[in-house]
């Protein structure tokens, strides 16, 4: 999970940094050197924790904030907790099954992945994000066209995962109702099933092998097509749950929350993170100032891949503040993820 070299830490260090974020992320409280003494269950003095502490402070993996004599951990304190001392915790039966239960199996794909941002955000009381691909990634199903003016059609776009879409293109000359019926299923008998993208270039090559011996039909289909299944290069993702960041954090946070809150409206910066995430394998964790994202600072952004038949569509995750349950979150991610993919794959017939 993108991770920087852990630091060579003795056993020590290591279950004390543990004990210590834990108590952090259970109550939000800078955590002193008598609390880890109770509580680690190591037969140590209050002075070798804190000389332990001091230590942990220096490399950089918890802080002391001003107001207190705890210690904080820092967005690298983390990251050495997340990768080296966490024990996960998978989501129970139960959780599973309302995950299994709630998120639609007849649905188009942004609804399924509509109601699973707002499951994730319920499940996990943070905000679910996820990236949704664009329709050319569905193969298409069916095609009709309606004349609207000489020159103008409306296209029906219908695709294997349930989304129907409306185009309005123009052509280079006027169809009559039998040519667009004819043309129409032409393009459903040879391209069903199929991806735009696929299409296209397949359409390119006929015209490149038949050259100006195009067909009466070949020919009008590639004119309408040329328009109909013109690739779109907008991409959006979703956002569920966010005023559950708010009351989370602290007062002086207030400007780093209408930031983020900025960013949600914006989209732009915060889909292209997601497709970073969705460029590599498995589960992606940014902690702070790690994203390269000045709005992530002070959260953290739990993602992992959905997909169909092996090809990753998008990710879906959770974005919150760095104190928060690693261990249940990370797999309650990876579980939606794996949940989205099994229900796209028993709806899209493999190619």
């Amino acid at each position: 999970m993108n991770a920087p070299p852990v630091h060579p830490l003795d056993a020590r260090a290591r279950h004390l940094l543990r004990t210590l974020i834990s108590h952090y992320i259970s109550d939000g409280q800078p955590v002193g050197s008598r609390t880890l003494a109770k509580s680690s269950g190591l037969d140590v003095s209050p002075a070798t924790i804190r000389n332990v502490l001091a230590d942990l402070e220096e490399v950089g993996l918890v802080a002391a904030p001003h107001t207190s004599a705890g210690r904080v951990p820092t967005a690298q304190g983390y990251r050495v907790f997340v990768d080296s001392l966490l024990e996960m915790q998978p989501p129970d039966e139960e959780q599973l099954a309302q995950l299994r239960r709630e998120l639609p199996t007849d649905a188009a794909t942004p609804d399924l992945l509509n109601s699973a941002t707002s499951l994730l955000s319920e499940m996990t009381h943070f905000v679910g994000v996820v990236s949704v691909p664009r329709r050319e990634e569905f193969p298409f199903r069916h095609i009709d066209f309606v004349m609207l003016d000489p020159g103008r059609l409306l296209v029906i776009l219908v695709f294997t995962d349930g989304q129907v879409q409306n185009r309005v293109v123009s052509t280079q000359r006027s169809y009559g109702a039998g040519e667009l019926e004819q043309i129409a299923n032409f393009l459903n008998s040879q391209f069903a099933g199929m991806r735009i993208d696929d299409i296209r270039a397949r359409l390119l090559r006929e015209m490149r092998e038949e050259g100006v011996r195009l067909n009466r039909l070949l020919s009008a289909a590639v004119d309408v097509a040329a328009q109909a299944f013109q690739a779109s290069t907008d991409s959006d993702m979703l956002v569920s749950g966010q005023t559950r960041l708010m009351g989370r954090q602290d007062q002086g946070d207030i400007d780093r929350l209408r930031e983020l809150f900025e960013a949600f409206q914006r989209k732009r910066d915060l889909l292209q993170l997601l497709e970073r995430c969705a460029r590599a394998e498995g589960v992606r964790l940014f902690i702070g100032e790690e994203s390269g994202f000045a709005a992530l600072d002070g959260f953290s952004l739990v993602t992992a891949p959905y997909g169909v038949h092996g090809r990753i569509l998008g990710v879906l995750g959770v974005i919150g503040p760095t104190r928060m349950a690693y261990e249940r979150v990370i797999p309650m991610v990876q579980a939606t993820a794996q949940i989205i993919s099994g229900t796209l794959n028993r709806a899209q017939p493999a190619q």
